[in-house]
């Protein structure tokens, strides 16, 4: 297989039908062997039914039911793990992202990237998803370094080999390009259309953005510190045991130089804390990498592009 189109589908019943036929005649001209990779996402109207009607008249479509409504990450997890293809297209099952980008983004994918993430320059959304959007992507550049401009558009071209052995959680599919990034591959971006939404409504409120930042966070402690969780535990520890030991060193001259009493200072108890979890900081850290020693396993600190032997 060539390429895998992977579509989170969540109560979209009225938009799968025109999805289905546009993405059918973009993939068509492109001549190349596809399939379409409908994953619902626990929907709770008609959507699986409308998807089993179009799987039964084409080949070409599989669909990958779960259970329950998981979210977007683990939706694409799982199409993901059920997709064949070399190359991985993902794009939205709302009819924003438009499907004629798609040979945009492979030619540019096999122009020597890894990742190729759509850019919706025009976006057509009202003001309370823009600005969230923005603050964002902001926060996304300054803290994985990644210069791409929109990690929230679903729509992007993967190479297999980037995704393979890819773990996500929470709301981390906005940072796929970030963790792939990470690994050495390869990550470009492309100016994409980005059409208004027609049918039903917007899944994204302030509670996902919030969700999002709080990820976005994890995933800067993961990216630098995974692997060495004593380098910030242990710094920590260390910075507030100086604290410590400077208020404790205020406080024995201020008895053995100057004769006051410190039994009953707020500022004996102050220090008292911060030598305490200073200790605890230092000794976390010391534990979570001995953690990460016995359990991580040394090949997933490296990504190889390829061997050469002299024959």
């Amino acid at each position: 297989m060539d390429i895998s189109i992977v579509l989170p589908t969540y109560n979209e019943e009225e938009s799968v039908k025109q999805l289905y036929d546009e993405l059918t005649d973009v993939m068509q001209r492109m001549k190349r062997k596809y399939e379409l990779i409908f994953i619902d996402d626990g929907s709770t109207d008609t959507t699986h039914r409308a998807l089993t009607e179009i799987a039964g008249k084409d080949p070409h479509v599989v669909i990958v039911k779960l259970r329950k409504n998981f979210g977007q990450t683990p939706a694409l997890m799982a199409g993901f793990n059920h997709a064949t293809g070399k190359i991985l297209v993902t794009l939205d099952a709302d009819l924003q992202n438009d499907p004629a980008d798609i040979p945009k983004l492979i030619h540019k994918l096999e122009t020597g990237h890894d990742v190729v993430c759509g850019w919706r320059m025009a976006r057509k959304d009202n003001v309370v998803k823009k600005l969230p959007s923005k603050l964002s992507n902001f926060l996304n550049r300054k803290l994985t370094g990644l210069k791409i401009h929109d990690s929230g558009c679903t729509l992007r071209a993967y190479r297999r080999e980037a995704v393979e052995g890819l773990k996500l959680f929470g709301e981390n599919h906005r940072y796929i390009p970030a963790l792939i990034a990470s690994k050495g591959y390869k990550v470009s971006e492309a100016v994409t259309n980005h059409r208004p939404r027609r049918f039903g409504k917007s899944k994204y409120g302030v509670g996902r953005l919030m969700k999002g930042l709080l990820d976005l966070l994890t995933l800067k402690f993961l990216l630098r510190y995974s692997e060495r969780p004593v380098h910030i535990l242990g710094t920590l520890g260390a910075g507030v045991l100086f604290l410590g030991g400077l208020s404790g060193a205020y406080l024995l001259i201020e008895k053995f130089v100057y004769g006051e009493s410190i039994a009953s200072r707020p500022m004996l108890i102050l220090t008292l804390l911060l030598v305490i979890m200073g200790v605890q900081l230092f000794f976390t850290g010391v534990l979570a990498e001995m953690l990460v020693r016995t359990r991580h396993d040394p090949r997933d600190t490296y990504s190889i592009e390829k061997v050469q032997r002299k024959k």
